[in-house]
């Protein structure tokens, strides 16, 4: 299983990139709790809206590292990234770490949780 969720990385990576909300809706649980580097919260109709309508868009979106902890129908993942964007017109540039809570739902392995911070 560990190498199917890097494979959903992957595509979350893609999807991410591309501002693809087809892609995020099927890789994003329905009641996803995100927490944002500023301690924000979101949910998955709010992640949807900032790509659906461009207030964020990444121009890179590298996985330095991803670790993967599967146990029966749950995963952890922990990802070390380079991220360069825009968000509301402000240009962002650096490390991240996000933590995913990845769980097997009907449709398959989706996102239910995380958080990303900047690393230093």
């Amino acid at each position: 299983m560990e190498t199917e969720i890097r494979k959903h990385e992957e595509a979350l990576r893609l999807a991410m990139l591309a501002s693809d909300v087809e892609a995020l809706d099927e890789l994003i649980a329905d009641d996803l709790i995100f927490v944002g580097p500023s301690g924000e919260v979101f949910h998955k109709q709010d992640d949807l809206a900032l790509h659906r309508s461009g207030r964020q868009k990444l121009t890179l979106a590298e996985w330095d590292s991803v670790e993967v902890t599967v146990r029966d129908q749950v995963a952890v993942t922990t990802v070390a990234a380079r991220l360069s964007g825009t968000i509301d017109g402000t240009a962002f540039s650096g490390r991240f770490r996000y933590c995913r809570l990845w769980v097997k739902t009907d449709i398959g392995w989706q996102v239910l949780g995380g958080s990303v911070v900047a690393q230093t």
